[in-house]
């Protein structure tokens, strides 16, 4: 199985490595300078998104006092048989491109120590030989 992530260029404020799309996705959704027609495609996604995506529970392998405090070092991954979240991550793509942002799609198949797994998507600790940036 091979896993991917959409990504950004700016770095995530726990992980350093690439930030996924979404952060990008619901600032470019609430500023100005975007059409209509964009802003609507970006709010019908991220609620399809926040009602069909689960949260992980889990973003680092740590269990012990206080985990939940720490930095995280988990990444999401979209595994490849997912394959409506990935067609909608598409469409999320496109409109950040068209608005001026440069989205990568990282295709890895060694992602990590994975820490949560759903049908959707996984998170991961990434090895040190995990490619996490573009």
């Amino acid at each position: 199985m091979a896993y991917l992530r959409f990504v950004v260029l700016s770095p995530h404020p726990d992980t350093g490595v690439a930030d996924g799309v979404f952060g990008t996705a619901y600032a470019l959704r609430e500023g100005d300078g975007i059409s209509k027609t964009d802003r609507a495609i970006l709010e019908e996604q991220l609620k399809w998104f926040s009602r069909n995506l689960p949260l992980p529970a889990r973003f680092n392998r740590s269990k012990s006092k206080g985990y939940y405090r720490r930095n995280s070092k988990g990444i999401a991954w979209f595994r490849d048989d997912a394959l409506e979240p990935i067609s909608r991550m598409h469409e999320l793509k496109r409109v950040l491109e068209a608005n001026g942002h440069v989205v990568h799609i990282l295709r890895e198949i060694r992602i990590g120590y994975i820490v949560y797994s759903d049908d959707m998507q996984v998170v991961a600790e990434p090895f040190a030989d995990t490619r996490t940036d573009p």
